[in-house]
């Protein structure tokens, strides 16, 4: 049954005849409901759990107001397809996404053509808890982070299919200033994958933090390409690069290509290379970088990682 679309914080805190007891997120904004087995995309839907609309981007271009704090909630088994550029299009400064459920049962937005993504177009834009999956080959990019001041919090990109690889599973534009990413993982296909499983063009001030990336990647898990991203925070990262085909300092866990990016990487840097060879310095690329321990790297199973070669500070 549809409810009323008048905008009031309150319509949506009834769930089978119960009061829901809502403490998803502290705010004055608005919150909608999304889900694409019970959901109609229709004027009257969306605003209680009882009669979601189908679609996020219905729920953003139809529901949704910029810059009011509202939240757009994807509720547990809410599945789509990323079937063109932009099918998802977050642009309108503000909203935020969030999945409910855990494993399989999140919100799940799978790429099915090699331009289909997800945009954070708009500032303040934020998602939390969603399940990525790429589904096609040479997707080049999942998710795509065009705005500032965006956060991508406790998010999971796979390649799911072993046959099908990205070119990389998230990427940023120039406009990316400010990102937060953490607690997300990154599972690129073991044998052959992506260039990079996150690309990073001009984001200055990032911060990424907590998260863990496993892929067989030719360049590195995490690259900086294109533009320099200046003064950003890298700490508290898993970096497992299964490629072994390059041979000594081929091999990257954090690469800059760019080779202008300026900021601090660690502490707390685990990474191991899958290539047992002299890469322990090409664990971690980017001489305009300043490090800060413990950044360990392995190069071989059943061995104990050692510390970076960067070379120690001096009192001179």
């Amino acid at each position: 049954m549809a409810l009323s679309p008048a905008r009031h914080p309150f319509v949506s805190q009834w769930l089978n005849g119960n009061m829901v007891m809502d403490n998803c997120e502290n705010t004055t904004g608005f919150r909608f409901y999304v889900h694409s087995g019970t959901g109609t995309d229709a004027t009257g839907y969306g605003y209680s759990p009882e009669a979601p609309v189908a679609t996020l981007d219905y729920a953003i271009a139809n529901l949704a107001t910029a810059s009011q704090g509202d939240i757009i909630i994807c509720m547990p088994g809410h599945a789509e397809n990323l079937a063109a550029d932009s099918d998802v299009d977050m642009d309108k400064a503000g909203l935020t996404v969030l999945g409910l459920g855990s494993g399989s049962a999140r919100p799940t937005f799978t790429c099915t053509v090699n331009t289909g993504d997800f945009k954070l177009a708009a500032a303040g834009s934020v998602i939390k808890n969603l399940l990525f999956l790429n589904d096609v080959d040479n997707s080049t990019g999942l998710l795509e982070i065009s705005a500032a001041d965006c956060k991508v919090l406790n998010c999971e990109f796979r390649e799911d299919d072993a046959a099908k690889f990205a070119d990389h599973l998230v990427i940023t534009t120039v406009a990316a200033d400010r990102l937060e990413v953490a607690d997300c993982i990154f599972i690129g296909n073991a044998g052959d994958g992506a260039v990079a499983l996150i690309l990073f063009v001009g984001a200055d001030n990032l911060h990424m933090h907590h998260c863990r990336f496993f892929g067989d990647c030719s360049s590195g898990c995490v690259e900086f390409d294109g533009t320099a991203s200046l003064w950003v925070l890298l700490h508290d990262l898993n970096v497992i690069n299964e490629d072994a085909t390059g041979g000594a300092d081929a091999i990257h866990g954090i690469k800059d290509t760019v080779t202008g990016c300026t900021g601090q990487i660690g502490p707390n840097i685990y990474v191991f290379l899958n290539a047992n060879a002299a890469n322990i310095s090409a664990a971690v690329v980017g001489a305009t970088f300043f490090c800060q321990r413990p950044i360990m790297v392995c190069n071989l199973a059943n061995e104990a990682g050692m510390a970076s070669d960067r070379t120690d500070s001096t009192d001179a």
